[in-house]
């Protein structure tokens, strides 16, 4: 048993040891590993402000070629799925807002041109209110929207 303790303690040093030597010399770098956190726009209060910090504008048009899918009643606001698809060509950006919640953000996607402009999440609500889908697609902005009755709040509530 003492030499399994020792093992453990030499693997340890060693581990420990390396990454310190690594961080010193400069390859670790915490902010290059971690995604940046847009802290102005996910703690908007509201949706225009929100809309202008994260796109620069808050015109937006409404679209017929976005769909949400949602269920029509959540039973739990906790937990409820969010699928947005769409046929527009050249999206680069989906974003999800609940209106109704103390943040409105629920999710904004990045994508890229090899990517399919189809998004499946899960997104908190505090009542019952409306969904709204934000794609920006060839520099333009363009939206859909759809009711979600909550049965349980999810934010506390």
């Amino acid at each position: 048993m003492p030499n399994q303790d020792r093992r453990t303690f030499l693997k340890q040093t060693l581990t420990t040891g390396t990454m310190g030597v690594a961080w010193a010399g400069g390859f670790l770098v915490p902010d290059a590993l971690l995604a940046a956190w847009p802290k102005e726009v996910f703690s908007a209060k509201d949706v225009p402000t929100v809309l202008k910090n994260l796109y620069g504008t808050e015109v937006v048009a409404d679209s017929a070629a976005i769909q949400i899918k949602a269920p029509e009643i959540a039973e739990n606001g906790a937990v409820v799925p969010i699928s947005i698809e769409t046929s527009l060509d050249n999206v680069t950006q989906i974003a999800i807002f609940a209106a109704v919640n103390p943040l409105p953000l629920a999710a904004d996607f990045r994508l890229t041109d090899s990517m399919l402009p189809s998004i499946s999440t899960r997104i908190k609500m505090n009542k019952t209110g409306e969904v709204v889908a934000v794609v920006k697609a060839g520099g333009t902005l363009y939206s859909a929207s759809k009711q979600i009755k909550v049965t349980i709040g999810g934010c506390g509530g």
